[in-house]
């Protein structure tokens, strides 16, 4: 999974925004890997950046500068989470699903993993950056992680990961059998994801919109797979099975008819929706922003979280005006 980059001499050091620009993109998307927090990754390139200037005259060239960033952005990560829990979704908490109708609680303290959009980070490999491999990368402890990305998705060699990480390329090879016999003992596997939505995915997302629009229980609940799952952090709960969701839709969700349009984006190389909620004077605020993973022409996972500041970040108005329709804008995107 390997994102191929032109090589960059060793001259362009001496123009460090063009350097900056050049790989502000791919580093965020490692450094989120790591951290799985959006705000964390652009601190942590920021870190990574001024390193680099700051030891810029001792580069030798004995590896490329991209490989080099690497390596300083990789530690720069592990000094960071050391002593810091994982940031888990609701499904990897430990707790057992729920049925709707059950009181829903939240927690605010919890460090949850965050969606990045699209725009802001290289997806041109969607596997390693989608909601699923980054919530499985949380359970590894830091060093585990960071050969497993080093490893299997930037495909280093052992010798590099030991360099890189001032170990061996035994102890390498062993970390990455642990961390994907870890991966592996949750059921947590890297599947392949379409780089592209068909046709009738395409047109599957238009009827979710609409569903959701009318309020249509129903079609809700046809559009999803049986097992389904829907969890929306910082709510603890999380449900399974299509009829469960619709319930906890129909009865827990605020808005009625012609209450909740929803505005298209992309995330973590999977479609996403801006969802809005209708106010007291017409207009309509943010209330949740979904990411969906599709299985065929169904939708089986959505991540739905309850926070309006992401809407900014995915470039997403703070408010649709009291006469907004659905049709006024383009109801679903593939991923970029």
């Amino acid at each position: 999974m390997a994102v191929e980059t032109e090589h960059v001499t060793t001259s362009e050091l001496d123009d460090f925004p063009t350097l900056t620009e050049r790989y502000q993109r791919e580093l965020l998307a490692h450094c989120y890997r790591m951290s799985g927090s959006v705000h964390e990754a652009e601190d942590l390139v920021q870190e990574t950046f001024l390193r680099a200037w700051k030891a810029s005259a001792d580069f030798q060239g004995r590896s490329s500068v991209r490989t080099w960033l690497y390596r300083i952005a990789t530690n720069v990560c592990l000094t960071n989470l050391e002593g810091r829990p994982r940031r888990p979704l609701p499904t990897g908490l430990g707790t057992p699903d729920s049925v709707a109708g059950d009181t829903l609680e939240s927690n605010n303290e919890i460090a949850w993993l965050e969606p990045v959009p699209d725009a802001a980070v290289v997806v041109a490999e969607r596997d390693s950056i989608r909601l699923a491999f980054v919530a499985a990368l949380q359970h590894l402890p830091a060093r585990q992680r960071a050969v497993l990305i080093l490893r299997d998705v930037l495909r280093w060699s052992a010798a590099e990961v030991a360099e890189a990480l001032e170990t061996t390329p035994a102890a390498v090879n062993s970390a990455l059998q642990r961390a994907h016999a870890q991966l592996a003992d949750r059921g947590l596997t890297e599947e392949t994801v379409e780089p592209h939505l068909t046709a009738q995915q395409q047109h599957l997302l238009d009827r979710y919109v609409d569903a959701f629009w009318r309020k249509d229980i129903d079609q809700i609940v046809s559009l999803l797979t049986a097992e389904a799952v829907w969890e929306m952090p910082p709510f603890t709960s999380w449900y399974v099975g299509a009829r469960n969701i619709g319930e906890l839709i129909d009865h827990q969700c605020p808005g009625q008819e012609n209450d909740m349009p929803m505005l298209a984006t992309s995330a973590n190389g999977q479609p996403a929706f801006g969802l809005y909620m209708r106010t007291a004077t017409g207009s309509f605020v943010p209330f949740q922003l979904q990411v969906l993973e599709l299985d065929g022409e169904r939708v089986r996972h959505v991540h739905a979280f309850f926070d309006a500041t992401l809407f900014a970040r995915f470039g997403l108005p703070e408010e649709l005006p009291a006469g907004y329709l659905p049709d006024d804008a383009p109801q679903s995107v593939a991923p970029r």
